[in-house]
C-alpha cells in the first residue's frame, strides 16, 4: 500500500485527525442530495437531462422538443434501473454497489467476518450499508456508485471531487454513522466499541489504494478484501477474537432492532 493518497491523501496513518463535532447530514442542500447514496441514480438522470436539453436546445432551438426528449430520457433511464437493481431485503431498497460489497463480504465469512447489511439507523431515516465485524475491527461501509467518466480527486486529505461534484457531504455522512453505529454499540456490548468509516467506490478508477479523507477511508469497491487485510496490518490494535467478534456481533443485534441478521450470518 502506498503511504500517501492522490494529491497528498495520506493512506493508513497510526494517528487519525481529530473528528470534528457536529457532523451529520444536511438534507436541505443539494450536494448532499447528488452525493447521496441512494440519489446516485438521480444525479446521473439530472445530468443526461440537462445534456439532452442543451444539445437539442442549441442544435434545433427547439425548446419543446428538448424538454421532450429530456424527460423521455429520464424515463427509459429509470426503466432500465428497475430491471437491474434488486431488493433481497424487505423494506430497504439496495443498490448495485451494496449489493456488489455484499457478495464480497459473504466470501469473508471464512475469515471470520459477519456484516449487518441496509438496516435503519435508530432514531433516523438513514441506514447503514455494511456493518462490518471482523478480526480487523469493526467498520461501517458506506456503498457508492458513481458515474465511471467523471475523475475521482482529492487534496490535502480534506477535500474529494467526483469532477465537479464535492463529496463533502458524504464523507462527513460516512463518519456520522460510524460515530452513532460506535455510540449505539458501546452502549448495547457495556465496553467501548471503535468502528471506522470507510467508503468502497465503484465506476470510476481510482488512483489510490486507500486515501484516508476527513478520518474516512476511500478505495475502489473491488479492492475490500485487500483494504481490510491492510488495515489489520497498520492498525496498531490488537485483532478481535472470535470471542469478540461474537460479543460484538450479539450487542449489534440489540443496537439494531431494524437490522436484520443479515444474509451472510451464521
Amino acid at each position: 500500500m502506498s503511504e500517501a493518497g492522490a494529491d497528498g491523501g495520506p493512506a493508513f496513518t497510526d494517528a487519525m485527525p481529530p473528528r470534528e463535532e457536529g457532523i451529520g447530514h444536511r438534507l436541505g442542500r443539494l450536494d448532499h442530495i447528488f452525493g447521496h447514496s441512494r440519489m446516485g441514480f438521480w444525479r446521473r438522470r439530472v445530468v443526461i437531462a440537462v445534456v439532452i436539453f442543451v444539445l437539442i436546445r442549441v442544435l434545433l432551438n427547439n425548446w419543446q422538443l428538448a424538454v421532450t426528449l429530456a424527460v423521455l430520457a429520464v424515463i427509459a433511464d429509470t426503466i432500465i434501473q428497475s430491471r437491474t437493481v434488486t431488493n433481497p431485503l424487505p423494506g430497504v431498497p439496495i443498490t448495485r454497489a451494496q449489493r456488489k460489497t455484499l457478495l464480497q463480504l459473504g466470501k469473508l465469512e471464512k475469515a471470520g467476518y459477519k456484516a449487518l447489511h441496509a438496516r435503519l439507523i435508530p432514531d433516523s431515516e438513514d441506514h447503514i450499508d455494511h456493518l462490518v465485524i471482523g478480526p480487523a475491527g469493526v467498520f461501517s461501509i458506506d456503498s457508492e456508485y458513481w458515474d465511471k467518466h467523471l475523475p475521482i480527486r482529492t487534496k490535502n486529505a480534506r477535500q474529494l471531487w467526483h469532477g465537479p461534484f464535492s463529496m463533502k457531504d458524504r464523507l462527513e455522512h460516512a463518519r456520522w454513522e460510524s460515530e452513532r453505529a460506535a455510540e449505539l454499540l458501546s452502549a448495547a456490548s457495556g465496553t467501548t466499541v471503535s468502528v471506522r468509516p470507510a467508503m468502497a467506490v465503484y465506476g470510476p478508477k481510482i488512483p489510490w489504494d486507500v486515501a484516508t479523507i476527513r478520518d474516512v477511508d476511500v478505495f475502489s469497491g473491488g479492492r475490500l478484501r485487500n483494504y481490510l487485510r491492510r488495515y489489520a496490518r497498520h492498525n496498531n490494535a490488537r485483532p478481535l477474537s472470535a470471542t469478540d467478534i461474537d460479543r460484538i456481533y450479539k450487542a449489534a443485534h440489540a443496537a439494531f432492532p431494524h437490522l436484520d441478521p443479515g444474509i451472510l450470518a451464521s
